[in-house]
């Protein structure tokens, strides 16, 4: 979608815009999710306000966009009733950014005050992989291929 010169499409256009697979976390503060994206993942912020947010991350090698809505704007959603305040959202999902150093990430992780699961690891699927909570508990899982 267009380069950072231009205006963020309007929410219809936007939407229309989506192609392929879309990930979408419910979270319980933007601001807060957004700065664990550009701090830590290294994501750019293609755009945000209180409700909502469109994140990018980019190498030579990968690309990766999706979004954040805060909880009121699920009013209507069927997830919004399943969700308890006192435990993690993303308990189960894994969402992983390839192409994204995962010892840069920990340390950035601890710097920014985030649960490191795993620390960087050198796994048997050819990859260095870490494991790192977001505020609402999403794990990210940032790696490159070994070597």
């Amino acid at each position: 979608m267009g380069n950072a010169d231009e205006p963020f499409p309007s929410a219809e256009e936007y939407g229309r815009s989506l192609n392929g697979l879309g990930v979408n976390l419910l979270v319980r503060d933007v601001a807060r999710s957004v700065a664990f994206a550009r701090d830590v993942l290294g994501a750019t912020v293609a755009y945000a306000d209180r409700d909502f947010a469109v994140l990018r991350y980019a190498t030579a090698r990968a690309a990766a966009e999706w979004m954040l809505h805060a909880d009121g704007t699920y009013h209507a959603n069927p997830l919004l009733p399943l969700l308890d305040d006192s435990a993690p959202r993303g308990l189960g999902a894994e969402i992983r950014l390839y192409d994204c150093d995962p010892d840069a990430a920990v340390a950035r992780a601890a710097a920014h005050g985030a649960h490191v699961l795993q620390e960087a690891s050198d796994k048997p699927h050819g990859l260095r992989e870490a494991y790192i909570l977001d505020p609402d508990g999403y794990c990210w899982v940032p790696g490159r291929p070994r070597g």
